[in-house]
Parts: C-alpha cells; sequence; structure tokens
C-alpha cells in the first residue's frame, strides 16, 4: 500500500505541476494581448496661442508667384481693350493706390498682443499712422487694442471674421453676416468706430464679397507692394523689399498677427526712417474714398 500511496503522490505532483504550467503560460499570452494603459507622461499636441492662418504657411521656392493673391494690378487680363485703367483701381474695382503721391502701410491678421503693441510704438516713434486690417475674431479676444489703434489716430479695415479666404465663394447673405460680425466686434470695442474699408484675406476677391463690402459703406482694398513679410523671411528682405519698391501712392501690405511677425516688427526699424525721408506715410483716409 505504502508503495502504490507513494506513486499516487508522485502522480498528483507531475499534474500539479503540468497545470500551473499551462495557466502560467495562458496568463502570460493573455497579458501579451492586452494593452498597456496609456502613460501619465502622454503629450497633447496644440496649435500655438497665435496661429498662423493656413493660406500663410510658408510655400516652397516653386510654389506661388511672389505675391499670394490674384493679379489685380491695372491692366490686369480683365480690362476691357481699348479702355484706360484708372491707375487707382484694380480690374474688380479694389483700391490699389491712394491717389496721391502718400505712401501707406497696412498691417493685416490682427490684432495680435505679441505684435500689435510693438507695431504700435514704432509708429509712434516716427509719427506714422497706419491702417489696420483687423480679423474679427482677434478683435472680440483683444478690445483693449482696438482702442489702443484709434486712440493713436491709427484708421481700421475689416478683415472677415476668421480670414476666410474663401469667404467670396460663400452666398451674399452669408458674406454679409461675416463683415457684420467683424464690424460688431470692432465696434464693442470702440462703439460707432468708422470702418471704411474691407480687405478679402489672401487677396482672393469675388464680384459677390465687393458687392457686399461696397453695400455695407466699405471700399474693397488691395495693395501695391506684397513684400510677402507673411513668409516670415526675415527683417532684412521684408524692409529691402518695402525700401526698393516703394512709390508715391503705393499701399504696402504687411503683418501683424497670423504668424511669427517680428521679422515685419524689426523691419519697421528700417522701413519707417527710409521711407519718411522720401514720402509721406499716412493712414488711409477713415471715411474711405
Amino acid at each position: 500500500m505504502g508503495g502504490y500511496h507513494g506513486g499516487t503522490v508522485r502522480v498528483v505532483g507531475i499534474i500539479t505541476f503540468v497545470v500551473s504550467a499551462v495557466l502560467g503560460s495562458a496568463y502570460l499570452l493573455g497579458r501579451g494581448l492586452v494593452p498597456d494603459p496609456p502613460g501619465n507622461g502622454s503629450t497633447v499636441v496644440t496649435g500655438a496661442d497665435h496661429p498662423e492662418y493656413a493660406d500663410q504657411s510658408a510655400p516652397s521656392p516653386a510654389e506661388a508667384s511672389p505675391s499670394h493673391a490674384p493679379d489685380l494690378q491695372p491692366g490686369g487680363p480683365d480690362q476691357p481693350d481699348g479702355q484706360t485703367q484708372d491707375p487707382n483701381f484694380g480690374p474688380m474695382g479694389t483700391r490699389v493706390s491712394t491717389g496721391t503721391g502718400e505712401v501707406a502701410l497696412t498691417f493685416d491678421d490682427g490684432p495680435n498682443p505679441d505684435y500689435t503693441p510693438q507695431v504700435l510704438a514704432i509708429l509712434r516713434q516716427y509719427h506714422v499712422t497706419a491702417t489696420f486690417c483687423v480679423v474679427g475674431q482677434n478683435a472680440q479676444a483683444y478690445p483693449w487694442l482696438i482702442q489702443q489703434i484709434v486712440a493713436e489716430g491709427h484708421t481700421l479695415c475689416n478683415h472677415s471674421w476668421d480670414h476666410d479666404v474663401a469667404l467670396g465663394s460663400r452666398s451674399p447673405d452669408r458674406i454679409r453676416d461675416d463683415l457684420l460680425r467683424t464690424n460688431a466686434a470692432i465696434r464693442a470695442a470702440v462703439p460707432d468706430a468708422p470702418i471704411a474699408w474691407y480687405r478679402q484675406p489672401g487677396g482672393a476677391w469675388t464680384y459677390p464679397v465687393i458687392s457686399v463690402s461696397r453695400e455695407l459703406g466699405m471700399t474693397p482694398l488691395h495693395w501695391t507692394l506684397d513684400p510677402s513679410d507673411w513668409r516670415a523671411p526675415g527683417a532684412t528682405p521684408i524692409a529691402t523689399a518695402v525700401v526698393d519698391g516703394a512709390r508715391p501712392g503705393s499701399i504696402v501690405l504687411l503683418h501683424d498677427a497670423g504668424g511669427d511677425r517680428q521679422g515685419t516688427v524689426n523691419a519697421l526699424y528700417r522701413i519707417l526712417p527710409e521711407l519718411a525721408g522720401t514720402f509721406d506715410l499716412q493712414a488711409l483716409p477713415q471715411r474711405g474714398m
């Protein structure tokens, strides 16, 4: 009986070992099929505090012409044969010149709490006024900057609610709602502020957006000179393009928001004294033309 009992114990022990091994393997296999929980150090990627507008991402050298907008200069492709184009207006009726010997600096996409105060300080230093084409959602976010722009004698321009480059392709009602919403945000900061100008983001003009802006009492504002500061090439290329390209009546396109604009800010330290030695630098009329 003792031998039989001992054999039984050995068999039971072997069975127990085998079962344990099988169960352990199953556990390990199951663990391998279950993903580990996310760690506490996972990173959430967010946009910049002051986002760069999608149409202003720097293109490759092979992309785009020097200006990122359609050719709306006098003598453009849709000028009727045999007619002399008014040099103050583009083919779709957008304003492309001051119409005088004055040069107008315009700043798009703000206000921005990082760059707009710097631009205002430099303009103040050189006793120059300019035109600020403001985005509605930025005007709503930073009303004190709208107040400062107006208080220092600069001109305001509507630049759409959220920099919608495709706004001109939308229905007239939607265009109207966008522009009215932007004007309301501006006037929430400065009641009765004159807003006599509208600039279409990206210069992507269409007849509907021109028609609606005029209906609301705003002159469609294009530009003469685009130094492509929206590409953030640095202060020297921006300043050189403006100083070399400016002519009597030029409307200069610059940006104080929509991306890294420190190069534009720094370029003003050369642009303002050099242009002021040759031209009268003035904001566009607050009541339009």
